[in-house]
């Protein structure tokens, strides 16, 4: 019986929390309820430099590298306006290398976590993505064969099992230097998920071996190497295509001639010419080869030059790992060839597209991208790889640095981006409730309440923010009737405002449905932390599905 429409859902011990924290001082995740401040959070960023030349009239469409926690760099990116407009619905490839879950400790990061905390952190980040690709975008999951299995149950949930397009294994020059079980492992896997049914990949070819030019392309003349296919087709024919030429009788071999349309060469009389006219100018122009073998017949020459190459599939053997002495290390422990990144952006995107990498690390996305003239944004959420690695690579890169594919792509400098800080939560969490931060004051707390409702920021009188006809009016402190009258006065004709105030006195709220329907009052915390929840069970619930697989806690399986 066909199940069609049937969804396969990936469940986990806690999936209906949130993960607050992947391990505490003691080891082990912190796991809060949905309504958690940090649920849905949609922090406050500034601009901090800007490297380059860059967008004077629109910050937000310039390349970006943000200082900050992937989750909330996604958020801002998806539901911040002013960077919504530019990235969500219109990312074009989002290449991803998150931490692989093998039980690693690096030196900029660890590599560990239960499978039910990996799943939590990789669903929530998935959930965001998805949101800010366009319908002909792609995802570019970068994983070692430990945690494969289960993410790929996880991208069907999210992205839909009929998006899934491929599985890449790239294969490294060796085996890494930790074994599991006695057998090291010699290769990666990228999954590769369409956003919609609309995606698409970019057909790469890549070079011949030298041995296989040799053996296939083993004849040459004055216009190179070609290679000899046959001008006949399967099936009699009585007509002139049917017919002797240059002595041979096609009909003899249950065969016709086929003129082939060759690159290059198109005379205005083509269409109307016979195939044994074509074939004879052909022969005259010196496509067809002519051997002096006996009972031989007349072939066409296919070029070398024409051919391009071999068509890419998805088992990827001839890009190796970086050298740990190559002149394109930074240092970084898992660092990732330019090479790799050129090729999956190749097959994703074209140039000005833009490229997403939540999980930056050493800049390998971000610098493939700029050289190859994609837009992208990245992050990392230590500051010391950001300012360490990352932004010191990507400034060398806009210097013309002459590493990775710098060669490969004629890259000599130029572009720029802007380098951007995401800011601690704007909640602190007591004994005695969820409170403001000290630093959520004046224009700071405008600005990110701004942010989490969704408001185009518009510092104008009384007002700091816009969402059509609706303003934003954010007061630090207490609000009372007699503030209500002074902001319904400063509106327009047929606007609507919301208030968000710290304390809202008596009589504020009366006052307001009194004078403008439609406008309304929100508390500080308390109501934008109620939104936030909204989006954030919307979110979820639109990758809920109807079967489940049970995966026990701390298993291996």
């Amino acid at each position: 019986m066909e199940n069609r429409g049937l969804r396969l859902e990936l469940t986990w011990p806690n999936k209906d929390r949130f993960l607050l924290v992947p391990k505490d001082d003691e080891g082990k995740p912190v796991w809060v309820d949905p309504d958690h401040p940090a649920a849905a959070e949609v922090r406050l960023s500034d601009f901090t430099d800007a490297i380059g030349e860059v967008d004077t009239t629109n910050p937000y469409a310039d390349n970006v590298l943000f200082t900050g926690d992937s989750l909330d760099v996604l958020r801002i990116l998806a539901e911040v306006p002013e960077y919504a407009r530019e990235y969500r619905g219109k990312v074009n490839l989002a290449y991803i290398d998150p931490p692989f879950n093998t039980g690693q400790t690096f030196t900029h990061y660890d590599d560990w976590m239960e499978h039910s905390t990996w799943l939590s952190f990789m669903r929530d980040r998935l959930l965001l993505i998805k949101e800010l690709l366009a319908p002909d975008g792609s995802l570019w999951l970068h994983l070692d064969n430990f945690e494969i299995h289960r993410m790929r149950c996880l991208l069907d949930e999210v992205f839909g099992a009929d998006n899934y397009l491929n599985t890449v294994v790239w294969k490294r020059t060796g085996a890494k230097a930790a074994a599991r079980r006695g057998m090291g492992t010699m290769y990666d896997n990228i999954l590769v998920y369409g956003r919609s049914e609309a995606s698409r990949l970019n057909a790469v070819l890549i070079p011949y071996t030298d041995d296989y030019i040799k053996s296939k392309y083993n004849n040459e003349d004055e216009r190179g190497r070609y290679q000899t296919v046959s001008l006949l087709a399967p099936g009699i024919r009585s007509g002139d295509s049917g017919q002797p030429w240059m002595g041979i009788d096609p009909g003899s071999r249950r065969r016709h001639w086929a003129a082939p349309k060759v690159e290059g060469f198109m005379t205005e009389s083509w269409p109307s010419m016979t195939t044994r006219q074509r074939l004879d100018a052909l022969l005259e122009a010196g496509y067809i080869h002519v051997s002096t073998k006996e009972d031989s017949v007349p072939r066409q020459k296919r070029y070398l030059s024409e051919a391009g190459g071999v068509s890419l599939g998805d088992f990827w053997n001839d890009i190796n790992v970086l050298n740990s002495q190559g002149h394109e290390r930074v240092g970084y422990d898992t660092q990732k060839p330019e090479a790799l990144l050129q090729r999956v952006i190749e097959m994703s995107t074209k140039e000005g597209d833009i490229v997403l990498d939540c999980f930056g690390g050493s800049g390998t996305t971000a610098s493939a991208a700029h050289k190859m003239s994609r837009r992208w944004v990245t992050c990392d959420i230590l500051p010391a790889t950001v300012e360490g690695y990352t932004r010191p690579r990507l400034e060398k890169v806009v210097a013309g640095d002459s590493s990775g594919i710098t060669t490969d792509t004629g890259w000599t400098g130029g572009g720029g981006f802007r380098a951007v800080d995401v800011s601690p939560s704007m909640y602190e969490v007591t004994p005695f409730g969820v409170l403001l931060a000290d630093w959520a004051t004046n224009g700071r707390f405008a600005r990110a309440v701004a942010g989490q409702l969704g408001f185009n920021w518009q510092s104008e009188g009384l007002f700091c923010g816009v969402r059509g006809r609706m303003r934003l009016a954010v007061f630090d402190g207490a609000i009372g009737a007699e503030e209500v009258r002074q902001t319904i006065a400063a509106l327009g004709d047929k606007e609507r405002v919301t208030i968000v105030a710290k304390a809202v006195l008596p009589g504020a709220e009366e006052t307001l449905r009194e004078l403008s329907t439609g406008s309304r009052i929100r508390k500080a915390p308390r109501d934008l932390l109620s939104a936030g929840a909204k989006r954030a069970r919307r979110r979820v619930e639109a990758a809920e599905r109807s079967v489940q697989v049970q995966i026990p806690e701390g298993s291996d399986q």
